[in-house]
């Protein structure tokens, strides 16, 4: 099936789609076309757009890098039977095998769809859940399990068997588990305790480790308060960043690897904040945000080499003088071109930007978004969808 097929098919099923809503308006989205084609295998990027807690304003937008076009608020349209849509606050989105998974937290639900229409396949109802990651046919959802100011609880992880959509486990971990990561047969957990913190407790410190087989948590290992970021690299280490307590332990990132006892360790660690990363082979590209006297955010961007736990540049983009970014808040790194794409919260109520600047750093384009902007993930071309 060649491209151009395909596209006239997603077409018409959407238009079918859309012919069949009744009684509610349909939102058709709206495009930007940013000048640029980028023709390779990752035929385009979704963004999956926050919006603000309680607004009911999670959108998903999708950037056609085969055409340059930026379509915003694609979801209605492809599911007009949906009166809510996507709900409140997307918080993170991935792409396993040919379904898109978009965690809607105070929607406490997971939502699926197919990859390349964005037609929804169904959701998972998870409380206050966080982050997904996958292997082995199933999904790993974390989750805060309890409401935001109220008794913080243990948090844990759902599994989801990713043909069914249905729970098939649950284990509990540490305390407001954020990002979660798998690695050689184990799944990694960075536990924030951002609840227990705002109740007096301190925050959490620790990566839960849980043994897939068995699905336990076998261990626990002491990092730093305040975990959020954990990506694992294809060496088989973990890069876990911690937004310190803001006191006492200032935000660093952490590199863990395995001891002499097989299991993980801290192995050192880089003094920088990071809020935002992109792992592309041995390099992790980086933006670390933060404040100074005023609330005004103070970033930087860089690249840090993982064979040598260095930060190798730390000055990664040229921002345009005319149009600079005002609130960082995702960065995502093209596999093939290494363009880099930076997504601009701006003012947190009301449109965001997509910021696109080619490997050397220099800026190529920008354009707007949903309302905050701040996780995405590439559509592969894959021969068997």
């Amino acid at each position: 099936m060649t491209k151009k097929t395909l596209f006239i098919l997603i077409s018409l099923a959407v238009l079918l789609l859309v012919s069949c809503r009744d009684d509610n308006i349909v939102v058709y989205p709206t495009q930007d076309d940013t000048g640029h084609q980028t023709k390779t295998e990752y035929i385009g990027m979704y963004v999956l757009n926050e919006g603000n807690m309680g607004s009911n304003k999670c959108t998903l937008d999708y950037l056609d890098l085969m055409t340059g076009v930026y379509n915003r608020n694609i979801y209605p349209s492809r599911n007009p039977n949906q009166v809510m849509e996507l709900g409140d606050v997307g918080n993170d989105i991935k792409i396993y095998g040919s379904s898109l998974w978009m965690v809607v937290n105070m929607s406490n639900k997971v939502e699926v769809a197919n990859a390349m229409t964005a037609v929804s396949r169904g959701h998972v109802d998870i409380p206050n859940c966080r982050y997904v990651a996958f292997d082995g046919g199933y999904a790993y959802v974390s989750s805060y399990v309890g409401e935001i100011n109220k008794e913080s609880v243990v948090g844990g992880v759902y599994k989801v068997d990713t043909t069914t959509l249905q729970i098939v486990g649950k284990v509990n971990v540490g305390y407001q588990p954020d990002e979660l990561a798998v690695a050689d047969g184990k799944l990694y957990v960075a536990n924030s305790g951002g609840y227990q913190a705002m109740q007096g407790k301190g925050y959490d410190n620790r990566v839960s480790v849980i043994d897939l087989k068995s699905f336990t948590v076998e261990s626990h290992v002491n990092v730093a308060p305040n975990l959020s970021l954990l990506r694992a690299d294809s060496h088989g280490a973990l890069w876990v960043a911690s937004r310190g307590d803001y006191q006492n332990y200032p935000s660093r990132l952490y590199h863990l690897k395995k001891g002499k006892q097989g299991q993980m360790v801290v192995s050192d660690s880089i003094d920088t904040p990071v809020s935002g990363m992109a792992i592309l082979g041995d390099s992790i590209y980086y933006y670390g945000s933060t404040y100074d006297q005023n609330w005004q955010p103070q970033t930087t961007y860089g690249i840090i080499d993982i064979k040598t736990s260095t930060i190798v540049n730390n000055r990664l983009i040229q921002q345009p003088a005319d149009n600079p970014i005002k609130t960082t808040y995702g960065i995502m790194v093209h596999p093939i071109t290494h363009d880099i794409y930076i997504m601009d919260a701006t003012n947190y109520v009301s449109s965001g930007k997509l910021y696109c600047f080619d490997n050397d750093g220099n800026y190529k384009w920008v354009t707007w978004t949903g309302d905050i902007p701040g996780h995405a993930v590439f559509l592969e071309m894959r021969s068997e969808r």
